[in-house]
């Protein structure tokens, strides 16, 4: 019985091997199924797909087709609007600067002209003043003098006088 044990077991093994086997198909068979019903799925959802964006595609040349040659003319203008632009920006910089330059150098010019006419305003002023009041002392000195003069003379020999408040006084001064 050894030999039947054996071979029994080898025969179950033989069996549920086959068993499994035979369960392994069904399995594969039926994802086999699955698959090719996904397949079938999406190629009928890519059919849809395509069927719905081959018109949009067709749509969207002719329109580039259509407005190509536009936006090349465009794009074109623009580069020659934004060069003449720049060399306009280039003009009107230099002319400011030229112009500035020739304001700065008047404004120099106004300020060596204001200085000059000042000096020479302050230097007849001072002129002026020195040749007036040099005069103008000279009398009053004189003229204080006389006044002192004539004091003394009013009251000679009195020395009881009352003093006077500002006998130094002058009086254009």
């Amino acid at each position: 019985m050894p030999n039947l044990d054996n071979n029994t077991i080898l025969l179950a093994i033989v069996g549920v091997t086959a068993v499994a086997i035979v369960f392994q198909t069904i399995i594969l068979f039926a994802v086999f199924i699955a698959v090719r019903k996904a397949a079938r799925s999406v190629k009928e959802e890519a059919e849809d797909l395509r069927s719905a964006m081959m018109p949009i595609i067709y749509n969207s040349r002719d329109l580039y087709a259509r407005v190509a040659p536009r936006i090349e003319s465009t794009v074109e203008d623009l580069a020659e609007i934004a060069h003449g632009l720049r060399k306009q920006t280039a003009a009107v910089e230099s002319s400011a600067i030229e112009i500035m330059d020739k304001l700065h150098h008047q404004a120099n010019r106004l300020d060596v002209m204001f200085t000059t006419v000042l000096d020479a305003v302050d230097r007849a002023g001072g002129f002026v003043a020195e040749t007036v009041s040099r005069p103008v002392r000279q009398v009053s000195g004189l003229l204080a003098s006389i006044r002192a003069i004539i004091e003394s003379l009013r009251t000679p020999g009195s020395e009881a006088r009352a003093p006077h408040e500002q006998s130094d006084k002058d009086m254009f001064v």
